[in-house]
């Protein structure tokens, strides 16, 4: 699980105050397996938990991590979306971006794609043709973070970031890495521009290490293991590959990694994220997220008669061998 590393003795630290409390641990969950697109591997992160602990995101997935074929890598087809924002975190692979807005571009390893729907946008993720040819490693997360309501309907953005952008903090010790890759985590800020105040990271921890990460007390707090074993919350409950806890009342986000690990996951890798709550009525359908089950209706008649724009002509479609 590469993304983008570091050397963390060169890295500015986290400063906690004295005073600062640790999160304590709400609930702890275990993601269930699906598949997605046209058939690739996911988790579905946010199963089991309450639509309150949740906002301001609305879905996650885990793509992943899966050793592909030749032949087999897959992605998503063309589709549509309005009333949100995808955030796609990828580790390991690549994948290429395309809208009807205009946007589009290559996410490599350690890149994110942040795109707006806004309005209404068509889409495309799917790995290139020489990755299908080849196979390889694919590993990334998808989120969906929900709009306010005065903003369902702004313009399409898109945002292409990639790893060297983050902004990266360590530990005390130098123990973990932290990748701040969207909103702000105390003084440091990520290159990802929201329309929700957020925070999305991706913190590292060697084996034994552990981190306190400063935290906004009107966030709330979701940390997800894509790889490895810990603990997590000021009990420190432990925690593994494919479990979110859910963190309430606290300054401050405490992880550790487990002195032994499995060797295919040698670190600790988590997905920690969190927002302020927008506390709004949500309605969603599909792949439009709005506030009542008429915009919803609005949205399936809008993109039925091509209010979203179009394919452009010269479209990335997925690949076949």
């Amino acid at each position: 699980m590469p993304a983008v590393t570091a050397d963390t003795l060169t890295l500015p630290r986290f400063e906690v105050a004295l005073d600062a409390k640790p999160r304590s641990v709400k609930k702890i969950t275990t993601a269930p397996q699906g598949h997605e697109g046209e058939g690739f591997p996911v988790r579905r992160a946010f199963a089991m938990i309450e639509q309150s602990d949740l906002d301001p995101f609305i879905h996650m997935d885990q793509m992943g991590e899966v050793e592909y074929a030749p032949g087999e890598p897959k992605g998503t087809p063309w589709h549509p979306h309005r009333g949100f924002e995808t955030f796609t975190y990828l580790i390991d692979g690549q994948f290429l971006h395309q809208d009807s807005n205009g946007g589009g571009g290559i996410i490599e390893s350690g890149g994110t794609q942040y795109m707006t729907a806004g309005d209404g946008i068509l889409h495309i993720e799917t790995p290139p043709a020489h990755l299908v040819e080849s196979g390889g490693l694919f590993h990334g997360v998808q989120l969906w973070i929900n709009l306010p309501a005065d903003k369902k309907r702004i313009e399409p953005q898109y945002q292409d970031l990639q790893g060297i952008d983050s902004s990266m903090v360590t530990s005390g010790d130098g123990g973990a890495l932290v990748r701040v890759l969207a909103g702000e985590v105390g003084a440091f800020a990520g290159p990802g521009i929201s329309h929700t105040p957020l925070a999305i990271t991706h913190v590292t921890l060697a084996p034994g290490a552990e981190v306190e990460i400063p935290w906004r007390r009107d966030f709330n707090a979701l940390a997800y293991v894509l790889a490895g074993k810990g603990a997590v919350g000021s009990e420190l409950r432990p925690i593994s590959t494919g479990q979110m806890a859910v963190l309430v009342d606290g300054d401050t986000v405490k992880l550790r990694a487990d002195e032994s690990q499995e060797s295919r996951s040698p670190n600790l890798d988590v997905f920690l994220i969190g927002g302020l709550a927008l506390r709004q009525p949500v309605f969603q359908h599909g792949p439009f997220v709005m506030s009542t089950k008429a915009e919803v209706m609005e949205a399936f008649e809008d993109y039925q008669a091509g209010r979203f724009g179009h394919i452009p002509a010269d479209a990335i479609q997925p690949h076949r061998i």
